[in-house]
Parts: structure tokens; C-alpha cells; sequence
């Protein structure tokens, strides 16, 4: 582990405890959450009933989680819920709307081929804001911000944009017309541009720059259009002179959806940058923080994304798909050897940076046979020798490149980025 601050990883006979994640991971001003599925903590078998006690379930797990680390549900800043169907979408909604009465987070929300017990209906991770921060960190008030521009769709049951410390998180935005509430008419390069269009307006309403994303998650309900995606896409990046002069872009993830709300094609979200802070951090250091982009020859590089992109004390890292550094191709053999291939990626990333793979707070995997997870976990506890980051693993019908899987990671980043020391 490098750096002072201390990575906090806990667990409650409370929630679900899985032998190969960590319930909760905090790190300074964060902390993650791991997926949870519909299970009774007690019996440790999923809960019988429709998509309203499956969610029940969830969040109860969730809430188990954050009230053992003496937190309350309303220090959720972003949840993300999969969905065997996405027609549950507003029943979640319903039953969301009983654990967060005064606040909602930001949220993203889709359906997925598959999930990690094969008759879960629902998963949700979550973020939480961790106002004492982690060891050798002082306890301090920080505020969290939570919201909305009245020049984008805005959802009854999350935030628009929820900033704490130095990040700030924006929900997923649908390829939703703001002046008549509707898809945007088109295909999917007019929805990709509404997506993008709709996230720079959540950021100029709080006057941040287009520039200080970090990390893009984008879904697609097929992933055959990924490239008329990334043409659109690439008209929005780099956004300033500055960014242009470096070729900088946001770490990014793609995910191919079994559905979206509204039957949209694209949606997107993002992790933003927040020099100044929440109060009472000072004013005066607005933009006073650096975002550190960087890449490696050791793991493959691509003109869309950047590989691993740190703020303050964060570090987001591109999804890894297991591909020869070198020949670009996919790497011969099951997802076992597959997913040694992605975390290899993720190591050299990260070894290229001062980090090792301790470091890592989350991990989110994707899969094209969820059957095979147990492969993958082989693997998987091979690369840490402390303990296991919190997880999040979906079940997709597709991954680029005809792989079989995909993973990325949130890295800890004690030294913080410059002026930070």
C-alpha cells in the first residue's frame, strides 16, 4: 500500500459477506460499496417475493453496510442498479424513494444479460461520502452539494450532479430533449450527441468545465454502434485549448446494456474533478489541484480514453479488455486466462504510476457468461495480497473485441495530485 492514508476495508455479519470482495472499502473522503444482490444476510438465500422485495433486500443490505460504519443513507452520493428486466425500473424507483426521503443520489440505471445469482431480479452498488475522511486524516464538516439544472430532464428519484470533497459525481443522462422531455429523434449518433450535450449543460450549470471529467461510463443497448458513438464522442473531447494540447480524454468504460430507461439507445455518466471542494474547503483553491492523466506502453493505449486518470486522492482507470499490449489482439484461451490478461493490464497500469495492486478501493467486471465467475475468481485472488477491493460483476452479451471479459478498477491515491503533497 503507498501513501500515509490508510485504506479502511470492513465488513458486518449484517449484510451478505462475499470471500471474494469487501463489503465496504474508504479511502480519504469515499468509500465503495460492493454490489449487493437480493440476499437475507441471515440465511444467505435470495429472498422470495417480485422485484419490490428484491430491491427491499438490496437497499436494506446497503443500509445494513453504511449504519455499521456509522453512516446514515443519506451520505449515498451515487447509486448503480442493474436490472434483470428494465421494465422494473419504476417499481425500483418506488421502493427507493422509502430509504432516501430527503435526498436522492445520483443514480445510474440498466438491465443486464445476466447477474451473479441466477434468479436475482436487481443488484445495487453504491457510493458513499465519508466526511471524517481515513486515517491519519482530521474528522471535518464537509458538505455534500446535491444539484439539479432546470436545462436538463430531471428524474424524481435521483440528483442531476452530487459533489463532495473533491469529486462530483453526475448521474446517467438519457438522450432525453430537455424542451419537450422525449428521446431526442434520430438515431444513434443524434442520441449520443443528446447524452453528451445533456451532460456539459449539468456541468455549466455548476460551472465546471467539460474538461474535468475523469471517467465516462457509456451503455448501449448494441454494441455495433459503439463506433458511431465514439465519432460523436470524440467532437466533444478535448473541450479547451489546453485539453487539446495534451490530447487529454477521461478514462472511460463500455458496457453493452439489455435495456435502458425509455428504451434509449445510449446513455452516459460521469466522475468529475472538483478543485475548490465542498465548503468548508476554501474558495480560493478552486482549479488549484491537477488532474494527472497518464499512459503506458505496457498495456494497450487508445486514442479514446486514457488509461489511468488521478484527482486528489483518486485514481480511475480505463475498462481492460484482454488484449496483447503489443498486437492489439485478443489473447488465446478460457476467461480464466482472459481475466489474467485485464488484471495484468491493470497492474502495469498501476505499477506505472508509483501504486500496487493493494491500492485498488474497487472492481467492477464484466462477464459474457456469469457461469464462469469462478474461473475469474481464481484469477482474481492471485493479484492482491491484502485485502480484497469492493466488486462489482455484471453479466453482458457482449464485450469489445469478441472478449469473454472486461474489468476495471478505482484506485487509492495517497500522495494526492499536485499542489497536494
Amino acid at each position: 500500500m503507498s501513501g500515509k492514508i490508510i485504506k479502511l476495508s470492513r465488513n458486518t455479519g449484517q449484510a451478505p459477506i462475499n470471500a471474494f470482495s469487501t463489503q465496504s472499502v474508504a479511502f480519504s473522503h469515499y468509500n465503495n460499496i460492493s454490489a449487493q444482490l437480493p440476499i437475507d444476510p441471515q440465511s444467505g438465500e435470495l429472498v422470495i417475493g417480485d422485484i419490490k422485495a428484491q430491491a427491499k433486500q438490496c437497499f436494506e443490505n446497503i443500509k445494513s453496510i453504511v449504519e455499521s460504519i456509522e453512516h446514515v443513507m443519506d451520505d449515498v452520493v451515487k447509486v448503480n442498479v442493474f436490472l434483470k428486466n428494465i421494465a422494473d425500473a419504476d417499481a425500483v424507483n418506488d421502493l427507493m424513494a422509502t430509504f432516501f426521503t430527503t435526498y436522492f443520489p445520483t443514480k445510474t440505471v440498466s438491465a443486464v444479460a445476466e447477474l451473479p445469482h441466477r434468479d436475482a431480479l436487481i443488484q445495487v452498488d453504491a457510493l458513499i461520502s465519508n466526511g471524517e475522511g481515513t486515517q491519519p486524516q482530521a474528522p471535518c464538516a464537509l458538505i455534500k452539494l446535491a444539484r439539479n439544472s432546470d436545462r436538463v430532464a430531471q428524474n424524481a428519484t435521483s440528483t442531476h450532479s452530487v459533489a463532495f470533497s473533491h469529486y462530483n459525481n453526475l448521474s446517467a443522462q438519457l438522450p432525453i430533449d430537455p424542451t419537450t422531455g422525449a428521446l431526442v429523434e434520430g438515431g444513434i449518433n443524434a442520441q449520443a450527441a443528446q447524452c453528451l450535450r445533456n451532460l456539459k449543460t449539468v456541468l455549466e450549470s455548476i460551472d465546471v468545465p467539460f474538461d474535468d471529467i475523469v471517467k465516462v461510463g457509456i451503455q448501449v443497448s448494441d454494441l455495433a454502434d459503439i463506433e458511431q458513438v465514439n465519432e460523436v464522442y470524440m467532437t466533444f473531447f478535448p473541450d479547451s485549448a489546453i485539453a487539446r494540447s495534451v490530447a487529454y480524454v477521461p478514462a472511460r468504460t463500455v458496457t453493452q446494456a439489455a435495456g435502458l430507461p425509455m428504451n434509449a439507445l445510449v446513455q452516459m455518466d460521469a466522475v468529475i474533478s472538483h478543485g475548490d471542494g465542498t465548503p468548508p474547503q476554501a474558495v480560493e483553491d478552486r482549479h488549484g489541484l491537477v488532474i494527472w492523466a497518464n499512459n503506458t506502453e505496457l498495456a494497450p493505449m487508445s486514442a479514446l480514453s486514457t488509461q489511468t486518470v488521478a484527482f486528489s486522492h483518486y485514481n480511475h482507470i480505463s475498462a481492460q479488455l484482454p488484449v496483447d499490449a503489443q498486437t492489439g489482439k485478443l489473447v488465446a484461451g478460457n476467461v480464466g486466462e482472459q481475466a489474467k490478461q485485464c488484471l495484468t493490464h491493470i497492474q502495469s497500469i498501476v505499477e506505472s504510476i508509483c501504486h500496487d495492486m493493494d491500492d485498488l478501493v474497487k472492481v467492477n467486471i464484466q462477464l459474457t457468461n456469469i457461469a464462469d465467475l469462478h474461473l475469474v475468481d481464481e484469477v482474481y485472488t492471485t493479484f492482491f495480497n491484502g485485502k480484497l477491493p469492493a466488486r462489482t460483476v455484471i453479466g453482458v452479451e457482449k464485450i469489445l473485441s469478441g472478449a469473454l471479459v472486461q474489468i476495471d478498477a478505482v484506485v487509492s491515491n495517497a500522495e494526492g495530485t499536485p499542489p497536494i503533497k
